[in-house]
This record gives C-alpha cells, structure tokens and sequence, in this order.
C-alpha cells in the first residue's frame, strides 16, 4: 500500500464549481462548498452539483474577497451547526468576517443566520483576508486574519485585528484565557500577532494549532502560533517586495519575534492545510501534513520527524491551482482546484 500511495491517482468528484474556496462533508456522503463569489451549494455523492443555497448573507466578491472558508460544528449532527467566514461590506470598506448559522433539514438553506465577528478595521483593499477557521476540542474557534497587504504595519500593533490569529467562543466574544486580555490597548480576542496572510490551518494530532501563510515575493511559512508570540511581518521575512528589493530592514530574524518552522522559497503559494490520521494510504503517509500550492499547481506531502519538516513531496503536479485539503470521514483526502471551472477530488489509495 506505501508503494501506492506514492504514486497517487485523483478521481473527479464534481466539476464545473466556480472558484471553490471551501469543502465540508455533510450527512449521506454530500458535500457543501463554498464558491468565492458567494454561493455555498451541495454536492451529492454522484456529483451533481446543487443549485445556490438560500440566506447566504451579501460578500464583497473581488480580488481575493468573497465567500471564504467553511467549516462544521462538532455536534453538526445533532445541532446543523456551522460556521463560515467572508469578506463583509461596511463603512470604511471590507473585513473579514465570522458567521454561525444552522443547514436546513433539506439542505436549501441557512438558518439562523449570524455574524457573531467581524474584523476590525475594515479597508478598502480586496487583498489579504485570511479566513481559515479551526475549532478546538474545547469547543472554541481560531479565525486567521490578513493584514489587508495596505496595511501590513498594523500586524505589529494590538489595537487592531490585522495580522492576527483570534481565539474566539462559539457566540464570537474573546475566549476566556487569551494572552492579551485585560491589557490596555489591547483586542481581547488576539491569540498571536505578526501575521501576512494565512490561507491555511488545522489542528496537530497533538492538538495544537498549526497554520501557513503567504510571504511576499519568497518567504511562504509554516508556523505554529503560541498565545502572546509575535510572528515577526513585517519586521522579519525571508521575502523581498514584488519585483525585487528588502522588506524593511531586509532582516529575517530578530530577538523577541519567533521563527517560521519552515519557510519556501520561492513562494508556492499555500493554500489549504490537513494532517492525515488515517491508515487508507499506507504507514509512510499516515501523519504527513497535506498542502495545496496555488502558485505551481501541486499537492505538497510533507514528512515531519520530531516535529519538524524532514522533507517535502511533490505530489500531482500540473493538476492546477489546489485551494483546499481536506481529509474526509471515509479517511481519504479531497482537494478543491480553484479555477473558474473548479473541480472536486478525491484522491486514491
């Protein structure tokens, strides 16, 4: 089976999906996807793609704003939970926003429908909104944020949620124990800060968090944010502006701000994140995290020994932009390519 899984195979799922961001794995073996645009539709399990789901509330689709991520609520089955984020309109311009809301029984709605966290403040910009959503097992949700690229120097200050990793309640307060609380001048809801933008994160088999997020022009990173620590953009990168040229002081390290665990360069353009904890590929793969490359089209397999990136796999090159990773309940791993003609995959054993 290991010598399998080194080469895999991809089966279609669905296809004709437009800029798919987002994949969850609903009852019956469907599938709900959201569509940058602002659409979230069902997929069944032989692939017909459903019409557009009513109650998904107004995006500003542009740039890389619209309908983000996705993800259900651990006690989905029993409470038709979920939760998505998004780039919401308002004064000012746009921000990543937080929403609840509750799947209809026959899946043709949102109900209930709730921001429970919007960002703060909002931009004119239509770059760099993060939007990855991780629950914890203690019920609580990170939210990833961008710093809106306009405004990269505010991922240094506390009094603003650009560049940050939040740490949030299911209603959208501050989780008790964040390590800013009760500072003056501080949000209460920051977990980290120092942030670019992150497009991917998930949770260790040891229940930690782990992320990636887009360095400039080189410097892609994969971190794993601690409550208080500062993750250094924009003082410290191992990229340069676009088209050439230091980013500040053209440092990569100093003291006080925390080293990436793995940074890429060039830049693959992360996106999409996921530990394999299943037995379907083989032993060489089973705790092997999954990233998706926008920038060369390409599923990135990397090995990890001691907690650290031992080496990295290129699997399925060519196959396009992959936008999300995910591993489903039946242990295989989906993947979304994001193209005006997106497709969902699985991949084979």
């Amino acid at each position: 089976m290991a010598g399998l899984a080194a080469q895999p195979r991809v089966q279609p799922v669905a296809t004709g999906l437009a800029n798919p961001w987002a994949v969850a794995f609903i009852e019956g073996g469907r599938f709900l996807v959201t569509e940058r645009a602002g659409r979230m539709r069902i997929v069944e399990p032989d692939g017909r793609v459903g019409a557009p789901i009513g109650s998904v509330p107004p995006v500003v689709a542009g740039g890389q704003g619209g309908l983000l991520d996705l993800v259900l609520d651990s006690d989905f089955e029993r409470n038709r939970q979920l939760f998505f984020c998004f780039s919401e309109p308002g004064p000012g311009g746009n921000s990543t926003a937080l929403a609840r809301a509750r799947l209809a029984p026959d899946r043709s709605r949102l109900d209930d429908v709730q921001v429970i966290f919007s960002q703060k403040p909002k931009v004119a910009s239509s770059l760099h909104f993060g939007c990855r959503i991780v629950e914890t097992p203690d019920g609580l949700l990170f939210l990833t944020l961008g710093e809106r690229f306009v405004r990269k120097q505010d991922a240094q200050r506390l009094d603003n949620h650009l560049g940050k990793i939040v740490r949030l309640t299911k209603d959208g307060q501050a989780a008790p124990g964040n390590p800013f609380a009760g500072r003056h001048g501080a949000l209460p809801e920051i977990w980290s800060l120092g942030h670019r933008n992150s497009q991917g994160a998930t949770l260790g088999p040891d229940g930690r968090l782990w992320m990636h997020e887009h360095g400039p022009q080189g410097g892609d990173e994969i971190n794993l944010p601690q409550p208080g620590r500062n993750y250094g953009w924009p003082i410290i990168t191992y990229g340069e502006n676009y088209g050439g040229g230091p980013i500040g002081d053209g440092i990569t390290a100093r003291a006080g701000l925390e080293q990436p665990l793995h940074y890429w360069v060039p830049s693959i353009a992360p996106s999409g994140m996921a530990f394999l904890t299943s037995d379907r590929y083989g032993p060489d793969w089973k705790g092997s995290l999954f990233i998706g490359s926008l920038k060369f089209g390409y599923l990135d397999r990397v090995e990890l020994a001691d907690g650290k990136v031992a080496r990295e796999h290129k699997l399925l090159e060519g196959i396009g932009r992959v936008r999300d990773v995910r591993q489903g309940p039946d242990g295989l791993l989906y993947l979304l390519t994001d193209s005006a003609d997106g497709r969902l995959l699985r991949l084979l054993p």
